[in-house]
Parts: structure tokens; C-alpha cells; sequence
């Protein structure tokens, strides 16, 4: 599933193309994604202009003149791609390819979802931090907020693991298993070690505290650099794959050589929560 990275790359992709354009016609090929699309979708949509495409965890918010937000989420395997208005005509319609946004300028923002499991909604932008969708999430990691005071203070007394609370969405939104994988191994930390301990007794941070925040966030600006991570399905809005899984230390690497120059120790693969760890058992403390 696209995380964080993907879904800003995506975010920046789409924003200079859709922003301040208009929706002038909807191809609508069926009534349900995850979920089934809103009531007369293509009509609330036709003639609105979209005034920001923001980001919020996973999900891209299509701010329109209305009041209303197209709210996105690419599921597992949901892209955009954009189609010029000078580009080729195509002999036929690709099978997974749902939603068709004809923006006024001739430009085609295209949804394809082999598997369906992306979503589309159109919620009141008043309506949206209470939204079932978006109430229970946590803070954006790269927000200016996200400070190791902030995480200590709710980390302490935790009894799980560190590598779950990292993946805990009400915690810390659009953090998935690779990037928090990527992250405790910068930091140096084992996704098995207790998250209550990079608190102190009164809820300060630790160094390993200090650690953990910067490198969440180093993972996630340097993987946005490199448009992501392409694993599978996912491609920029361009139709270009990311890059970042060439830049791995950890993820994926079960059984190679630990990438510290000062370790001499060998990626191990475990399983935590039904999902696949990798880290490095002798660096990792």
C-alpha cells in the first residue's frame, strides 16, 4: 500500500495540473471503488474548482469553491495518471480504469484500481476533522509539532513495541511498515524494544527519543525526494517509478549485510503485528 511519500509525490504531481483548473466532465464506469461513490458524483463534481490539493496521512483533499472536499485514498493499488489534451488518443479504455477527470483545459486526470480498494468521497470541508476518516488520526509526521517532547509525552508508560506504536495511525498518520522500518534503523533502535522506554518516568525524551524523531523524518523527506518507493503497482503521476527502494537498508534485505559501515552484522526478517520487520539485530539495540 502506498504510504506517506507515495501519497505526497502523487499530491505534488496532481497539485500544478489541478489546482485552479475546473472539473468539466466526469467518466464515471462504475458505482463503487472500496466503497460506493457518493450519490450523484459526476454532477457535484462538474463545474467546481478545485482551490488546494492538500494532504492529510494517506488521503489527498481536493479542495473545491463549494465548500466541499474531494477526499482520496489509493488504497493498495489505485494510481493517477495525467493525460495531456495534445497527448495520443488510446485504441481502448484500460480495464481498471474507473474515473476519468476531464479538467477544463482538456488535461485528463485518470483512476485506475487493479484490486478496488481505494476510496472517494465528498465530505463538507466544515465536516472533515470530525469525519470518521479523519478524527482518530495522529499528528502528521513532518509537521513542525511532531518534536520528541511530543512523542515522549505519549509514548510513556507504553507496553507495546516501538515498531508498533510507529505503525499506530491514531499515534502518528501515514507512517507504514517500510518507512518505520527504514526509521528504527537509522535511530539505531530495536522495533522490538518497548516503546515506553525512550520516555523518561515523567514523560521527557530519551536520546533515543531525539534519535527515532529526526530520523522519521530524514526517511520520509529523502523518500519523497526520490518520488517514493515502487515496489509494485505504485507510479508517480508521470508515470515514472520511484526510486527510493534502491536506497533500502533495511527493508527487504533479509539475510544481506548490514549497511553500517561499522557493523558487521546481517539484516534479519521477523513478523510483529501480521506485518514483516527488518532490522538489524546487532546494530539495533
Amino acid at each position: 500500500m502506498p504510504e506517506l511519500p507515495e501519497v505526497e509525490t502523487v499530491r505534488r504531481g496532481l497539485e500544478p495540473i489541478l489546482v485552479g483548473n475546473v472539473f468539466a466532465r466526469i467518466e464515471q464506469r462504475r458505482a463503487d471503488l472500496r466503497f460506493p461513490l457518493p450519490k450523484n458524483f459526476g454532477e457535484r463534481l462538474s463545474g467546481k474548482a478545485i482551490e488546494s490539493l492538500d494532504r492529510r496521512a494517506k488521503y489527498l483533499l481536493a479542495r473545491l469553491d463549494d465548500g466541499e472536499v474531494l477526499v482520496m485514498h489509493l488504497g493498495m493499488t489505485g494510481r493517477f495518471s495525467i493525460a495531456h489534451a495534445d497527448g495520443a488518443p488510446r485504441a481502448k479504455t484500460p480495464k481498471h480504469e474507473h474515473i476519468v477527470f476531464h479538467l477544463r483545459d482538456g488535461t485528463a486526470i485518470r483512476y485506475s484500481d487493479t484490486r478496488r480498494f481505494g476510496l472517494m468521497d465528498l465530505i463538507p470541508a466544515r465536516m472533515l476533522a470530525s469525519h470518521a476518516l479523519f478524527k482518530g488520526l495522529g499528528a502528521e509526521p513532518l509537521d513542525p509539532a511532531f518534536t520528541p517532547e511530543w512523542l515522549a509525552a505519549r509514548l510513556k508508560g507504553k507496553a507495546t513495541s516501538i515498531k508498533a506504536a510507529l505503525l499506530d495511525q491514531g499515534l502518528i498518520a501515514g507512517l507504514g511498515n517500510i518507512y518505520a522500518c527504514e526509521a528504527l534503523f537509522r535511530a539505531g533502535i530495536s522495533p522490538l524494544a518497548l516503546a515506553g522506554k525512550l520516555a523518561t518516568k515523567s514523560g521527557k525524551p530519551t536520546k533515543k527519543t531525539e534519535s527515532l524523531v529526526e530520523a522519521v523524518k530524514t526517511v520520509l523527506e529523502t523518500a519523497i525526494k526520490a518520488g517514493g518507493s515502487s515496489l509494485r503497482d505504485y507510479k508517480r503521476a508521470d508515470g515514472r517509478l520511484g526510486r527510493f527502494q534502491h536506497k533500502f537498508n533495511v527493508y527487504r534485505r533479509e539475510g544481506k549485510p548490514c549497511r553500517r559501515k561499522t557493523c558487521r552484522g546481517t539484516v534479519r526478517r521477523i513478523v510483529q503485528g501480521g506485518r514483516s520487520t527488518f532490522y538489524c539485530p546487532t546494530c539495533q539495540r
